[in-house]
Parts: C-alpha cells; sequence; structure tokens
C-alpha cells in the first residue's frame, strides 16, 4: 500500500508543481483584479462537475464494483459494464453541457453575485468556453478508475500532468502571440480534456483494459451503479455546494477577492491534493477486498497505516504553511500585476486554510470506509449538517474578516466533518486506533511542532522582512528555510523514534539497487 502510495503521490507532486508554475504565471500577468477574478470563476463551474461526476460519487460507486466484479466474473465482464457506465455517463454529460450552454447567463448571475459589468460578461464568456471540459476529464476519470481498479496507478496518475502543461503554454502563448491570456488559457482547459483522455485510454488499450463506448442503455448492472451512485451523488453535491458558497461570498468581497483566495487555496491545495488523492485512490480498492474477504483485521491496520503516513506528512506541511505563509505567498506570487500588499492577504487567507489542512486530508482517508462497504448515504447526512454549517459561518465571518472569514469557515466545517466521519466509523468497528498508531501520532504532531518553532526563530533572526526583499534572494531564502524546516523535521521524526534515519537510508539504497538491476 506505501508504495501505491507514494506512486500516485509523486505524480500528483509533479502535476501540483507544474500546477503552482502555472498559478505564478496567472498571477504575474493578471495580478488580482477583474480579468483574473472572471477566469478562476470560468474554472469553477467545469471543476464543480468534474468532481462530482468524475471524481466523486461516480467512481466512489464505479470502483468498488468494477473491482468486486472483475475479481468474482473476470475481466470480459468487468469491460463490459465499464464500456455500459462509461456510455451512460458520456451521454448523460452531453446533454448537461448543451443545457448549462444554453442556461449560462443565468448560472453566472448565480454563482457569482457580486460580478457586474465586464467582470460579468468575461465570465460568462470564459465559462462557455472552459465548460467543455467537464466532458472528458470525466470519461477520463472512469478510465482512470478502472486503471487504478486492477492497481494500476501510475499511468493513470501521470496522464493529468497534460493539464498544466498545456496551461502553462497557453499563458505563454497568449501572453506573447494572441496578447490574450485569459482567452487562450480557457481555451487551454478544454484542450487539455481531450488530451487527458487520449493518454489514458492508450494507457488502458495497451494494459488490454480499454473499456468501448456502446448504445447507453439501463442494464441491470447500471441500475445498481445508479443506486449506488445517488446518495453519493448528493454527497458529493453538499461538498461542491460548500465550494460554491466559498466562490459567491468572494465575489461579494472587494474587486481581486476570489483572486487572493484562489492562490492561497492553491498552496493549500499542494500537500492536499498530493496526500489526499494518494490516500483516497489507493485506499478505496484495498479496503474493498478486506470488506469483501470480510478480514476486520487487515481491515483496521490498513486504516490505520494510511491514517499513519498521511499525518506524518500532513503535519509538517500544516505547520510550516502557517509559520511562512507571507514568505512563500511573496516569494512565490509577488511579481509582475501581483504586488507584496496581494500576497499578504493571500497569506492571511493562507493560514485560515492551513488550520484545516489535516482535517480536509484525513477525510479522504476515512471516507474510503464508508464506500468499501457500500455505504454512500450516511456521508451525505454529514455532508448536509457541514454545508449548513459552512455556510452559516461564512454569512458571520465573510464581512468582519473580509478574506480571511470563508477559508476559516471552511476549516471549522472540515474540523467538524472529520471527527464525525470518525466516531461513525469507530462504532462500525472499520476504524480502530492501535497502540501503534496513538503513540506515533502524539510523536509526529511533537516533530511537527518543534520545526514550526525552528524555523520561525531562523526567518526571525535571518531574514525578519524576507516578503520585502528582491524577488531572486527572497525566492532562495525561502527555499533555504523550507530545506532547514525539513531537515530539522527529519532530526526530530528520528530523535522521537518515528522513523530511524539509518534505516530510512538503508531501505533507499535498497530501492535503488533493485532498480539498477532491473
Amino acid at each position: 500500500m506505501l508504495r501505491n502510495f507514494l506512486t500516485v503521490g509523486s505524480w500528483t507532486m509533479l502535476s501540483r508543481v507544474l500546477g503552482l508554475i502555472r498559478d505564478q504565471l496567472l498571477a504575474a500577468f493578471l495580478g488580482a483584479g477583474p480579468v483574473q477574478d472572471a477566469y478562476l470563476v470560468s474554472l469553477r463551474l467545469p471543476n464543480m462537475f468534474r468532481r462530482l461526476f468524475g471524481e466523486g460519487a461516480f467512481n466512489a460507486a464505479f470502483v468498488p464494483m468494477f473491482t468486486a466484479k472483475y475479481e468474482t466474473e473476470g475481466r470480459a465482464a468487468a469491460l463490459r459494464f465499464a464500456g455500459q457506465a462509461l456510455s451512460a455517463l458520456i451521454a448523460w454529460l452531453v446533454i448537461l453541457t448543451v443545457l448549462c450552454e444554453l442556461f449560462m447567463p443565468l448560472i453566472i448571475s448565480i454563482l457569482a453575485p457580486g460580478f457586474q459589468g465586464e467582470r460579468f460578461a468575461l465570465a460568462l464568456t470564459l465559462t462557455q468556453i472552459t465548460f467543455p471540459y467537464m466532458i472528458m476529464i470525466c470519461a477520463a476519470a472512469l478510465v482512470s478508475g478502472v486503471l487504478n481498479g486492477l492497481g494500476k496507478f501510475g499511468a493513470a496518475s501521470a496522464a493529468y500532468l497534460s493539464f498544466n502543461i498545456i496551461g502553462i503554454a497557453a499563458i505563454f502563448l497568449g501572453a506573447y502571440v494572441w496578447h490574450n491570456v485569459a482567452f487562450t488559457s480557457a481555451w487551454g482547459v478544454t484542450i487539455s480534456g481531450v488530451v487527458q483522455l487520449g493518454a489514458l485510454y492508450w494507457a488502458a488499450h495497451r494494459a488490454g483494459v480499454a473499456p468501448h463506448l456502446i448504445r447507453p442503455s439501463f442494464s441491470q448492472d447500471i441500475r445498481a451503479l445508479l443506486r449506488r451512485m445517488g446518495p453519493g451523488l448528493v454527497g458529493s453535491g453538499v461538498t461542491q455546494m460548500n465550494l460554491m458558497v466559498d466562490t459567491i461570498i468572494s465575489t461579494r468581497l472587494p474587486v481581486g477577492s476570489p483572486s487572493i483566495l484562489y492562490f492561497a487555496d492553491r498552496i493549500n491545495q499542494l500537500p492536499l491534493g498530493v496526500l489526499g488523492a494518494a490516500a483516497g485512490t489507493t485506499l478505496l480498492p484495498l479496503l474493498t477486498r478486506h470488506v469483501a474477504n470480510k478480514d476486520r483485521v487487515s481491515l483496521h491496520t490498513s486504516l490505520n497505516r494510511a491514517l499513519d503516513y498521511a499525518l506524518l506528512l500532513t503535519l509538517p506541511a500544516t505547520v510550516g504553511l502557517i509559520a511562512l505563509a507571507p514568505s512563500i505567498m511573496a516569494g512565490l506570487f509577488s511579481y509582475g500585476h501581483f504586488t507584496v500588499a496581494d500576497a499578504m492577504k493571500s497569506a492571511q487567507s493562507l493560514r485560515a486554510y492551513a488550520l484545516g489542512l489535516p482535517a480536509f486530508v484525513l477525510i479522504k482517508v476515512f471516507s474510503p470506509g464508508f464506500f468499501a462497504e457500500g455505504d454512500t448515504s450516511t456521508p451525505v447526512r454529514i455532508g448536509f449538517f457541514t454545508l449548513a454549517l459552512n455556510l452559516v459561518l461564512n454569512l458571520a465571518l465573510y464581512k468582519p474578516l473580509a478574506h480571511v472569514g470563508p477559508p476559516l469557515a471552511s476549516t471549522i466545517a472540515a474540523l467538524v466533518n472529520v471527527a464525525i466521519l470518525a466516531v461513525l466509523l469507530r462504532r462500525r468497528n472499520v476504524f480502530k486506533p492501535d497502540p501503534r498508531l496513538k503513540s506515533r501520532v502524539t510523536r509526529i504532531v511533537g516533530a511537527a511542532i518543534m520545526m514550526g518553532l525552528w524555523v520561525a526563530a531562523a526567518q526571525k533572526f535571518v531574514a525578519p522582512d524576507l516578503p520585502n526583499w528582491h524577488g531572486v534572494w527572497r525566492l532562495g531564502m525561502l527555499g533555504a528555510l523550507i530545506i532547514f524546516g525539513g531537515v530539522v523535521y527529519a532530526i526530530s521524526l528520528d530523535a522521537l523514534k518515528v522513523v530511524k534515519l539509518r534505516d530510512a537510508a538503508a531501505a533507499l539504497q535498497t530501492r535503488i539497487a533493485r532498480r539498477r538491476t532491473r
């Protein structure tokens, strides 16, 4: 499991790094203003449906069914089911896309009620360009689910690099060829969906598991899939509605606020996307097999180790983001049209997001515990409660706290969400913390706090005014502080006997030696 966890995490990390470069270019060329606000809103809608239909309820229902059918009925039956599901998904998404394109003005007025004049018109045009991306990326997510269900995680994770590669190329073309970064970036989004679907289908074809399109029909398997999907669709919809609430509130803040929140969230998403995606992707098929085999001991062990790995990597990221937020936002984004003042506001939002980072990751760890048992209804009830809580908190906080209000509301809602998930899984005998987990988590927390204190002290004495340094020197010092923090964390883990550095180095050397002999 750890190898698959690291495989998905490594590819996702590379994708996130490229995404960071893409965001830096967007910040430099568009800044934090009306054009950037409009472009970011144009990404919200197709991404919302992508997460809803591609990576949310559909895959949560599809992957366990595909895996179980492959194990019990063989490859042919599993691929026939995958083809039926792919055909039904594409047919539904084409209809939805046509309807949304026709009623886009109304949709934008609901999604961005604070937009008027130029921002509204631009957001409308850009969203009409980006929306077809949803069809391709949702189909790609299903093909990815087929590969993941068979334990082929590398190809599925690597294909998603194309979104950021094409996005970076589109920004440069817009800046230096067509002189319209927003429009070329919007077209880049849609084109990247075609490339991702093609790459994944090619990988599935090479592996002999490519699903084929057939005439959509409501077969027994599709009806079972829809029954499983129903509650989960509502549950995923609740999550996306939480994000929509944040977007709606941000458009009512001063011009540039959606951009300030976006770049803060993108930094928070760097560890969240890597660790959350790795945990959710690798855990679901594994836990499904344990449930099918009625192996509760292995179920408890797998969930405990996933929780251990997730916190080992998430807690230092949380502490580091809080300690270095101003320097991170200035060092990464304060170039071109994105000012130091914009970076400082975004740093405040980042700290609010980072407080909830462990909760956001653990939601990804705990959710497969429900999905593996075919239960997609319980998270729905939790989701509705946290949606209401997030809405109330947003309305209460956005005026007094401005750009800090929405991320703080999301953090509090996530903390409540993960607490309820953990309690319910404990009662169902799915999650049973063992003594090893309890001991290690305590020591990991201690190591992360120690790292944060050393990093904060180092910045105070070496570079107290780091956000105002010249770009190259600022970025270099930021990198040095991050490396220093990593070294302190590693030493602390060794001192607290969480990870022995000597054993880790020996394991790495063994792994490298094995690769060389292949």
